[in-house]
């Protein structure tokens, strides 16, 4: 192309571009990464406002530390289980492959369940020692961010069991690579927010 022609060329007027700009260019994340976003940011804060009051009540004179339950060391292996059998799948189907992809996702969300269950024998472990809902405010607050924990986890099993489903019924591995992505992504998000809670819990 000349030199001249560069200069008085108009890319308005190039056919498929508006405005000069390539419409497919504004938004190159797809509709369920940018929701994951937008999600991922909208529970930072909520958690962050819960941290932060946990904090300021806890200087309270009324505030009564709760002992910590053992059994949370067994519950956060669980997780932590959960988060590498997602990222194992998620290597592996990112490099084009798909053995044991299944055998991994399905296994992630395995492990969550467990966890979750755990969690609940936690809860009861604790109502036999005297520590309940409204007891006192550390007990409110212990059982608030795990139960709220607890139910961002069900969400992302929502997700999981229909992208499980999925493949059951013929679907390849990867043809659910972004599904898998974004759930991997979304149980790391909850394994951070998890240690969050167990140091927090663990050191007051």
């Amino acid at each position: 192309m000349s030199l001249f022609k560069q200069i008085t060329e108009k890319p308005w007027e190039r056919k498929g571009i508006i405005g000069g700009l390539k419409p497919e260019g504004t938004f190159k994340s797809p509709a369920e990464r940018v929701a994951l976003n937008f999600l991922l940011t909208a529970a930072s804060i909520v958690f962050s406002l819960f941290g932060v009051s946990y904090y300021i009540r806890m200087e309270l004179p009324d505030w009564l530390p709760i002992a910590e339950p053992t059994s949370l060391w067994f519950n956060t292996g669980l997780l932590v289980m959960s988060s590498v059998l997602f990222q194992w799948a998620r290597n592996v189907v990112g490099n084009g492959g798909s053995k044991n992809v299944k055998i991994a996702f399905f296994g992630g969300g395995v492990f969550a369940i467990l966890f979750i269950a755990a969690q609940l024998q936690t809860w009861e472990e604790l109502q036999l020692a005297g520590v309940y809902l409204s007891s006192n405010p550390a007990a409110d607050f212990y059982f608030l961010l795990t139960g709220l924990h607890a139910i961002h986890i069900a969400g992302g099993l929502y997700v999981w069991i229909k992208c499980v489903f999925r493949m059951v019924t013929g679907a390849e591995a990867t043809e659910q690579r972004l599904s898998i992505e974004l759930c991997t992504v979304y149980w790391h998000f909850l394994l951070v927010v998890w240690l969050v809670i167990f140091a927090v819990v663990a050191n007051t």
